[in-house]
């Protein structure tokens, strides 16, 4: 009974755990509603997702949900805590099934409720930048997304917001002086962001003029996504070879230590095994995506509100994560390529070690032995002036007995060679056996001119060569 009343207590402050942390995450989970008029305008409204049930009018509404991504809790504890706050922003009008839907791990492409419902889930944890989480509700006059994290150009401005793209840059002045000329200062670390983007900002998407505008839109950004975080993997694998190229060059030129630090940095590190772990995440991301989306595209095509040309995005964007795949495998095997370079050099630095340890064996072995043989308490040892004849053969004997035992520790090294030999002389011997016949052999040998074989019916037939 106690013990049930322990577990219970741990079990309610489990719950006052988790609804404490589900009050903290409501309040990081960030919300943000569009209505698009169809004809090119849109506006930020207030969350209200009761138009996401109405069919009136002929504009459409996107209902966005933004997950905080948190620290390293639990895999079960932030699922659990996501599906609380989707019920918390999107109950009502959804029910229960759509939460799950939502919310759940994994790939999934099917409708609930008369809605198509569609999500690319990555079960990993969700602390990590390299899991990638997508769902979707889609009905003909609204959509409801789901994802964890920021996904760049996801949004959309508003037609009164000035685009940074739309600027004339300039370059700031290094004394801090300010320019009067016109053009706006873009700092390095803006600068240094926008070049490593494969899309432009919020502020030049199109806005979408149907539904299916606005979905491919959001489908178009997941896949930048994914683009993006190849992207920077391969920036980051360009650094590092370009390192351990330059750190072979000055090994080339008789600077070893800079090349040989690097390297063991890196294996203490462990740098790559995590790498090989995030690419395993991101692969499994781009598997959700190219498994779900052609299902998307099939289940979309035969709706009437979605456009044909809508569906050959679809198709293409499907291609490019195709494309984005084969990336991905031959940046593992860049990662596999440069690890082994790796195991190898530290494989070599080990065997350099074990060399020279046993060229100082080698130099005090002898001396060991030396030592131990003068070093015995026995009579008899030379040039001790031990004139003792009782004691006079104690040395001999032992000197005996050392050698007896090394012949018996040769013997046993020498005795696999020794019974493989003996195997050999008896398969040669009873092969001889199986080829005579009462004592003679069936191959007898005659003068160097030629020889004659002994059939079993005694005839000989000779093959000697004429002369």
């Amino acid at each position: 009974m106690e013990e049930f009343d322990g577990s219970a207590a741990a079990g309610r402050d489990d719950v006052h755990l988790l609804h404490r942390d589900a009050l903290d995450s409501f309040d990081e989970v960030k919300q943000r509603a569009y209505s698009f008029d169809g004809r090119g305008q849109c506006s930020i409204r207030g969350w209200d997702l009761s138009a996401a049930t109405s069919t009136a009018g002929d504009g459409f509404y996107w209902f966005h949900v933004e997950l905080p991504r948190g620290n390293g809790a639990s895999h079960y504890h932030r699922l659990a805590l996501s599906a609380q706050s989707l019920i918390h922003a999107l109950c009502p009008p959804l029910k229960l099934q759509d939460i799950l839907a939502l919310s759940s791990n994994g790939p999934f492409c099917g409708h609930v409720d008369g809605a198509l419902v569609f999500r690319v889930n990555s079960p990993g944890p969700a602390s990590s930048a390299f899991t990638l989480r997508l769902a979707a509700r889609v009905t003909e006059s609204s959509l409801i997304t789901v994802a964890l994290g920021r996904v760049p150009r996801l949004g959309f401005s508003p037609a009164s917001a000035r685009s940074l793209l739309s600027e004339i840059p300039k370059v700031g002045d290094p004394g801090g002086n300010e320019d009067s000329g016109g053009g706006v200062t873009i700092p390095a670390h803006v600068l240094e962001f926008l070049l490593t983007m494969n899309h432009s900002e919020e502020g030049d998407n199109p806005v979408p003029l149907s539904m299916s505008n606005l979905l491919v839109h959001v489908v178009d950004t997941h896949v930048d996504h994914l683009q993006d975080i190849v992207a920077g993997l391969e920036k980051e694998l360009d650094a590092v070879e370009l390192e351990l190229d330059s750190a072979g060059l000055n090994n080339q030129w008789a600077i070893p230590e800079g090349g040989s630090l690097l390297k063991k940095q890196m294996l203490d590190d462990r740098r790559f095994p995590k790498v090989h772990l995030d690419l395993q995440r991101l692969l499994q991301a781009v598997s959700h995506g190219e498994q779900v989306f052609p299902r998307v595209k099939e289940k979309c095509a035969t709706k009437p509100w979605f456009s044909s040309e809508d569906v050959i995005a679809l198709e293409e964007l499907i291609g490019r994560l195709r494309r984005l795949k084969e990336n991905l495998g031959f940046i593992v095997n860049r990662v596999t390529a440069v690890q082994a370079g790796l195991d190898s050099w530290q494989a070599e630095q080990i065997n350099k070690r074990l060399y020279y340890l046993s060229f100082l064996s080698i130099i005090f072995l002898p001396l060991s032995v030396l030592t131990g043989i003068f070093g015995m308490n026995v009579g008899g040892v030379p040039w001790t002036a031990q004139k003792d004849p009782q004691i006079d053969d104690g040395f001999l004997n032992v000197m005996i007995l050392c050698i007896a035992l090394l012949v018996c520790l040769l013997l046993c090294f020498m005795f696999p060679t020794l019974y493989a030999r003996m195997l050999i002389w008896r398969k040669k011997h009873s092969l001889k056996r199986k080829w005579s016949f009462k004592g003679k052999s069936y191959l007898q040998g005659h003068s160097s001119t030629g020889y004659s074989k002994i059939s079993t019916n005694g005839v000989g037939k000779s093959n000697s060569l004429p002369v």
